[in-house]
């Protein structure tokens, strides 16, 4: 299962966002999509799976969750958008963790692309930084990877060039 990761559009697509959605099998983005465009034309090309960001409006909130749990090739994903990383989790996120135990752990917010692994939850912590033209990054990024028989294979930073 090939996974295209993305984070923090903030109502912003484009071609070559789109180029890397061909590539994969299912998109997953980590909340703050803006404009529900965004996900609506990501929905006409592949399966989607989305949570809502912190900037999503009612009508973002009502088409996809706060937290996504799901398993995909043998791995349990818990995806969220406000998350932290190891060592830095808000209470509500390290409860979650220890309740559910995911293999991966998603969230966007920061727009700071970081893959870690979490030794104290035995899971992969993932944040594809943003993917859009708003934010303080310097330059849009995504990820992408592939999912076989409930193992990460072939993790891969895209850029997607400077922000703006």
């Amino acid at each position: 299962m090939k996974i295209l990761l993305l984070s923090d559009t903030h109502s912003y697509i484009d071609d070559r966002i789109l180029y890397y959605v061909n590539w994969a099998d299912e998109v997953w983005h980590a909340g703050d999509i803006g404009d529900l465009l965004v996900t609506d034309t990501l929905k006409k090309q592949k399966t989607l799976r989305a949570v809502y960001g912190n900037i999503d409006d009612a009508k973002a909130r009502m088409e996809f969750p706060l937290d996504n749990y799901f398993e995909c090739e043998g791995m349990k994903v818990w995806m969220t958008h406000i998350g932290g990383y190891p060592g830095k989790y808000p209470t509500r996120i390290k409860q979650g963790l220890m309740e559910n135990q995911p293999d991966i752990f998603i969230c966007g917010h920061s727009h700071i692309l970081k893959v870690q692994f979490d030794k104290q939850f035995n899971c992969l912590a993932m944040n594809p930084g943003a993917a859009g033209i708003y934010g303080f990054h310097q330059v849009r990024t995504m990820l992408r990877f592939e999912i076989v028989s409930g193992k990460i294979q072939n993790l891969e930073i895209v850029e997607l060039g400077k922000r703006g």
